[in-house]
């Protein structure tokens, strides 16, 4: 696929099928029997994380072994360690996941990433006063407090369904159902993946040298993807390594012939599917032009609206009361319209930035210094 000229709705189609991957990433793991959830999770990353970014990156970043020979250390350290970052959150995503269902943990894990993505950056360097310095900053926090208020809702509805199933109902559309569990898995697991982001935003040197050799604009972020993944597979393939042999799971890998192969044929999907998120974010942003950034936003709200869907198809919502429908429906409609504020915010902040709107303020700025002196 060649995107080198700017197409907003190209763009726009790739990042929505970012968010409906990283929605249903999860469903092929329903299809893994008899292994510990560190076994599958280990062959998630493999695949996810490691075979299927490198062959793609390889395929269409002709200069690849340069672009990261030669790219400046500082850089590759920090995409790599917000990789693994994220490494952290992720580990514990597929547990939200198992604690919560794919429709809540989602929902909660989402929004939790979007609004953390957003406000940790200026909190860290120092310039919380960035948050409110002109007005598309004021509108992005308004959308940010937005999607917290977003993800009180449906927490309120996961609450509201905990109250009204019995435990038979819960167990039989989430099998390892447990809401306070899985709400301290989601906090932490939101704002730790938070980091994919602020590692994919750090590479920009990576993508100037993939393109000053050749690769097109469409693909330029691969390499910077491949980085970041690289750190969060350490951390994933550790864990897994170490609870394989705290739980004395070892094992799986070695139950019968036709089991492992199904196995790990639906733990590589799993991570497959979970991997095009990004690919498709990376792969839309060009197409985007000067409003690329609002990216990580739309794949994640549309994640959280395909992963509401999916959670209603799987029955996970199945049985609950009219008080627990509307909370839940208050929610998601929250979340998605506080990513389109986040979205309008962040063009506002990037119009102003524009050298000739910039030069308007200052005109306007003497015009009216003028204007005052006149009237003394």
């Amino acid at each position: 696929m060649i995107l080198d000229a700017t197409n907003p709705a190209v763009g726009m189609i790739l990042f929505t099928c970012g968010g409906l991957a990283g929605a249903v990433f999860a469903l092929p793991f329903k299809r893994v029997k008899n292994w510990a959830y560190e076994s599958y999770w280990l062959f998630y990353a493999i695949f996810g994380l490691v075979l299927f970014p490198w062959a793609l990156a390889l395929l269409t970043v002709p200069n690849l072994k340069e672009v990261l020979t030669e790219a400046p250390a500082g850089v590759l350290i920090r995409c790599a360690g917000f990789g693994a970052l994220w490494g952290l959150g992720g580990l514990t995503w597929g547990l939200m996941i198992r604690y919560l269902g794919i429709g809540l943990g989602l929902a909660i894990g989402c929004g939790l990433c979007s609004a953390t993505g957003t406000l940790i950056p200026p909190i860290v360097t120092g310039r919380m006063g960035d948050l409110v310095k002109d007005t598309g900053s004021v509108v992005v926090l308004l959308g940010v407090l937005g999607s917290l208020a977003g993800i009180a809702f449906v927490g309120l509805a996961g609450k509201s369904k905990e109250g009204e199933l019995s435990e038979e109902e819960k167990k039989r559309a989430v099998a390892e159902f447990d809401f306070k569990k899985g709400m301290l898995v989601a906090l932490f697991s939101g704002i730790a993946s938070a980091g994919m982001n602020f590692g994919l935003q750090s590479g920009d040197v990576l993508q100037q040298a993939a393109v000053r050799g050749g690769t097109l604009s469409t693909w330029q972020g691969m390499p910077v993807l491949v980085v970041v993944l690289l750190g969060g597979f350490a951390v994933n393939a550790a864990w897994c390594l170490t609870q394989n042999v705290k739980n004395r799971t070892l094992g799986d890998y070695g139950k019968g012939g036709s089991l492992v192969v199904t196995n790990i044929v639906f733990a590589g999907l799993a991570g497959v599917i979970w991997a095009m998120q990004f690919v498709c974010q990376k792969v839309g942003e060009p197409a985007m032009g000067d409003v690329a950034y609002i990216g990580f936003a739309i794949v994640m709200g549309s994640a959280i609206f395909f992963s509401s869907l999916v959670g209603i198809l799987l029955g996970e919502w199945k049985g609950v009361g009219q008080k627990t429908k509307i909370l839940l429906g208050l929610g998601i409609a929250t979340l998605l319209f506080s990513f389109c504020v986040i979205s309008y915010g962040n063009k506002l902040k990037e119009q102003a930035g524009r050298p000739e709107i910039k030069a308007a303020k200052e005109v306007q700025k003497a015009v009216d210094a003028m204007e005052r002196l006149q009237k003394q």
